[in-house]
């Protein structure tokens, strides 16, 4: 009985260890669940969890994708001593780029992060942006979160909230204009000739000591040389005055006779040296001022007569030339000095002839500029680069001109900007550097510079040089829409682009939602008939929802350039086309 009793008393104990391990176990599950139960509800109940990314498809925006995700945790979802981090995601090819991770976090969890309230759950609020690449283009945008109470983690299933990115932005083209330093010739220059005649009082005979003064012999050999040099006389404006004493009916007669007289005379100078009037009809333009109280006022002002201010005051306080004249003769003492100094200069036919000198012909120029440069003037060798479409040939000339007249920027500039046409970059822009030494803060200069920092690469620099030329530079203002473009303020571009029709004014028309502007501009464009052209011409329809022309353009634009077959399949701006007849049979 005695090993029976021991093998029974073992058993018991064996009964006992095994319960006692088994209420361990139990409590030690139990702790486990209470641990992480929370976790396991949360991943369990993630679909409920919503999100809503903007813009839906992503978009290039500047050089980044940028997204705003708003979600919502419901009630009773987000556990007291959980926190969750999300980290969206994008996914191209092999490559995942992530943008930044942001927390939240339940009322009673220790961490950093956006508490979320179990009882009424709480919002998702999300911003950020990632440099944009081309391979984005076709991607998708995951959303991934892990949860955590203290060391124990777990994965929610990653979710999908956005497909592929808009590049649309990324079809700008590096068309910066340069410019020229433009030259002043003229095919005529404007010859001019001013004379004065003075007549006694109340006389209108043109007086022999009045033709032998100075500026009238002057007048007389401009005639004479005019005639010599091959002038083309356009007109003759005579301007004749009485002064503004005596009764005004017999001094509108007497101004009206010293213009004629004086025509008279003028008539006989041209006759003499056998002068050809361009205008025959109307050569002579004759006008007359009875009493002449503007050139009164005037010779008043710039007098040292003791009562000017007075007199002036007259001239303010009455507007009747009666009463006028009667309040300054009352000035009996000052009326002297008047009549005697002022009166006579008023007395007068003034004599305008406008002529204008022929320039050297075109072919003269052309001629000069390869044999004897330096007979001509800057003007003219500057000129002369306008009359041939050989690039080599203006660089020569502009290098000419900079030789010749070293001291002018437009040589230097010039040479550049011809430079510039021909992809020599680096030799353009040691002409530019030339150019701004010999005129700072020029505006035509700062806007080549600024586009040798575009292509150079240095955005922020073209942007500023652009920016201090766009006032007086139109070309630097259309240049800095371009950098308006890539930088995503589209509008400002729309601006700065307003009066070009190009292919970039179309462009930015389109990205700032201006679709018949867009339209106008690509279609007077020199580009309107080149392949991308058809393309920008399909997305524009595309916003529009023209599914026809949409068809129709991708068909023209892949007959040019068959690579935008495969581009247009993957573009999200035909997303919703995609599966149309139309659609599939224009990139077939």
């Amino acid at each position: 009985m005695y090993p029976q009793k021991e093998l029974l008393k073992e058993k018991q104990i064996k009964m006992k260890n095994k319960s006692v391990k088994l209420a361990i176990t139990a409590v030690s599950t139990a702790i486990v669940l209470a641990g992480c139960g929370g976790l396991g509800k949360m991943v369990k109940n993630s679909n409920q969890v919503t999100y809503e990314v903007t813009p839906k498809p992503l978009e290039m925006h500047g050089d980044s994708v940028l997204i705003t995700i708003n979600g919502k945790y419901p009630p009773k979802f987000f556990a007291k001593k959980a926190q969750v981090n999300i980290t969206p995601t994008l996914k191209y090819g092999d490559t995942e780029k992530e943008f930044k991770k942001v927390s939240y976090k339940g009322e009673t969890a220790e961490g950093e992060g956006t508490v979320i309230n179990n009882a009424s759950g709480g919002a998702i609020t999300y911003t950020d942006k990632i440099p944009y690449s081309s391979d984005m283009r076709v991607s998708e945008l995951m959303l991934k979160s892990t949860a955590s109470i203290k060391t124990k983690s777990k994965e929610f299933p990653a979710v999908k909230i956005g497909d592929g990115v808009i590049a649309t932005p990324a079809l700008v083209m590096n068309d910066d204009k340069p410019s020229l330093g433009s030259d002043k010739f003229t095919k005529t220059v404007p010859r001019i000739a001013d004379a004065q005649i003075q007549f006694v009082i109340q006389q209108s005979q043109v007086r022999s000591t009045e033709l032998s003064k100075p500026e009238m012999k002057s007048l007389a050999e401009f005639v004479k040389n005019g005639q010599s040099k091959g002038f083309i006389f356009n007109n003759i404006e005579i301007s004749s005055y009485a002064s503004p004493d005596g009764e005004e009916r017999l001094n509108a007669g007497l101004s009206e006779r010293r213009a004629e007289e004086t025509a008279n005379y003028i008539s006989k100078e041209f006759k003499k040296n056998k002068v050809q009037a361009a205008n025959s009809t109307d050569f002579i333009k004759k006008s007359s001022t009875p009493e002449d109280w503007e050139g009164f006022k005037k010779a008043i002002e710039k007098s040292d007569i003791q009562d000017k201010d007075l007199i002036l005051r007259v001239l303010t306080m009455y507007s009747d030339p009666i009463q006028r004249e009667q309040e300054i003769k009352n000035m009996a003492k000052t009326y002297t000095v008047i009549a005697d100094k002022i009166l006579p200069e008023l007395r007068r036919s003034k004599i305008r002839i406008n002529a204008e000198e022929k320039s050297r012909s075109d072919e003269k120029i052309a001629s000069l500029v390869s044999t004897n440069p330096d007979s001509l003037s800057v003007e003219e060798v500057l000129y002369s680069a306008t009359l041939t479409n050989d690039m080599d040939a203006k660089l020569n000339i502009y290098k000419t001109a900079e030789r010749i007249y070293p001291n002018d920027w437009r040589g230097a500039n010039n040479a550049g900007y011809v430079l510039m046409l021909q992809n020599k970059l680096n030799d353009a822009k040691g002409q530019f550097e030339k150019a701004d030494k010999l005129s700072a803060n020029n505006a035509v200069i700062k806007n080549n510079l600024g586009v040798v920092a575009h292509l150079q690469g240095d955005r922020k620099k073209a942007e500023a040089l652009y920016k201090e030329a766009s006032a007086s530079d139109n070309n630097a203002k259309y240049n800095l829409g371009i950098i308006n473009i890539k930088n995503g303020d589209y509008s400002m571009a729309v601006t700065n682009m307003s009066g070009t029709n190009t292919f970039n004014a179309a462009l930015a028309n389109t990205l700032a939602g201006n679709n018949d502007a867009a339209a106008k501009a690509v279609e007077a464009s020199a580009d309107k008939d080149s392949a991308i052209g058809h393309y920008l011409r399909a997305v524009i329809a595309a916003r529009a929802g023209d599914a026809t022309q949409v068809a129709k353009s991708l068909k023209a634009a892949v007959s040019k350039d068959a690579s935008l077959k495969e581009k247009a399949k993957t573009d999200l701006e035909f997303a919703k086309y995609k599966t149309s007849a139309e659609f599939i049979s224009a990139l077939n």
